[in-house]
């Protein structure tokens, strides 16, 4: 019985959390205001010859006038450096730079945005990933955000471009594990650092701030870096905030199920700071709830915890600007992909095997 009322309880929970999460929306609003201040879009890429090009336009589109865009390449062995070269040509506000060789005690992704920090002029810097697309008003309304909470670091979490099963499968476990377990509006409101989260797929900091603590050099080998600086910053006394994208920016992460499990294994035990049990003990609580309730009780219970599931799936869905159908159809098999992906990053992480575009990460 105890059992069961720990997996109640925790079913119970996650739903207040996910509903404070839909009922507060926390999301990148329409400010109406414009701004000239000065700010630099910090790229770097490593093979990204299929989407590189796609982001670039995007920028160019942009309502936003007082920009630099400072392209970094990380040893690419593909059209990278040839397609931003040809776009650098047509619009000076576009350059591109080599990256240095990658020094020992750094992750390949930090070291390249650290280099692009160094070169950026802006009064903001704004570090993209190189398979995104940024939408009219992006830069306005962050920039609003940014003035009105004198924010250190405001993060986005993009909407999610699926197109083939796969992705639908794996790619909304992001949404599902962060909505479900932190309400993202204590990030700026609460000054504990385990209310942390963020997204390295936008991460727009107060340059002053940056510079004076050099925040990637200091997370220079974490895997997940964008929530150990958030943590970092809140640590400092700083303010950070993260925010769901609200329509303004979109990624496309992965395009197969091969390549999102690879994906989601190599960050998801980071997630959980690396405490397996604790891993262990989420999927335990998660996976058995509705069987638990039904073996013990029967079915006095059961309606009511499947309904939690199913609202808190809708909620989610609408909150990220996902399709509610498809997450209800494929939960059953998001949650068993969601244990196959646990099992191969702790076993990654015991066998200090992670690898990412071509380079071992060991965490």
């Amino acid at each position: 019985m105890i059992y069961l009322y720990v997996i109640f309880c925790f079913l119970i929970l996650r739903f207040t959390v996910t509903l404070f999460n839909f009922i507060s929306n926390p999301k990148l609003t329409h400010s109406g205001k414009h701004y000239n201040d000065l700010v630099s879009i910090l790229i770097p890429v490593r093979d990204e010859e299929d989407d590189i090009l796609n982001l670039l336009e995007s920028i160019q589109k942009q309502d936003y006038k007082s920009f630099e865009v400072i392209i970094l390449d990380d040893s690419s062995k593909d059209r990278t450096v040839e397609i931003c070269e040809d776009f650098t040509l047509k619009d000076s506000r576009f350059i591109l730079f080599k990256g240095n060789i990658l020094p020992k005690g750094w992750l390949g992704k930090n070291f390249a945005c650290d280099q692009l920090g160094k070169l950026a002029n802006g009064k903001y810097l704004i570090f993209l990933d190189a398979d995104e697309i940024i939408k009219t008003g992006l830069i306005h309304n962050a920039i609003h955000r940014m003035k009105m909470n004198q924010l250190s670091l405001l993060s986005l979490f993009t909407n999610q471009i699926m197109d083939s099963l796969g992705e639908r499968i794996v790619v909304p476990l992001m949404h599902f594990l962060l909505l479900n377990l932190l309400p993202l509006r204590l990030i700026r409101l609460s000054n504990n650092p385990a209310f942390s989260a963020a997204s390295g797929q936008f991460m727009m900091f107060n340059a002053q701030n940056y510079h004076e603590n050099k925040w990637h050099q200091q997370v220079q080998n974490k895997v997940v870096e964008d929530v150990e600086i958030m943590k970092l910053i809140k640590k400092r006394g700083y303010k950070g905030e993260s925010l769901l994208g609200n329509g303004f920016i979109f990624c496309r992460m992965y395009k197969s199920l091969n390549e999102a499990v690879h994906g989601f294994s190599k960050n998801l035990l980071a997630g959980f700071n690396y405490n397996v049990f604790g891993l262990l003990l989420y999927l335990i609580l998660v996976m058995s709830g509705p069987f638990a309730i039904a073996y013990l009780i029967g079915s006095a219970l059961l309606p009511i915890a499947l309904s939690l599931i199913i609202l808190s799936r809708v909620m989610i869905s609408l909150s990220s600007g996902q399709n509610a159908f498809w997450n209800l159809l494929l939960h059953p098999v998001q949650m068993l992909v969601l244990v196959y992906i646990s099992a191969i990053s702790i076993q990654k992480h015991f066998t200090r095997r992670i690898s990412w575009k071509g380079r071992i990460i060991n965490p």
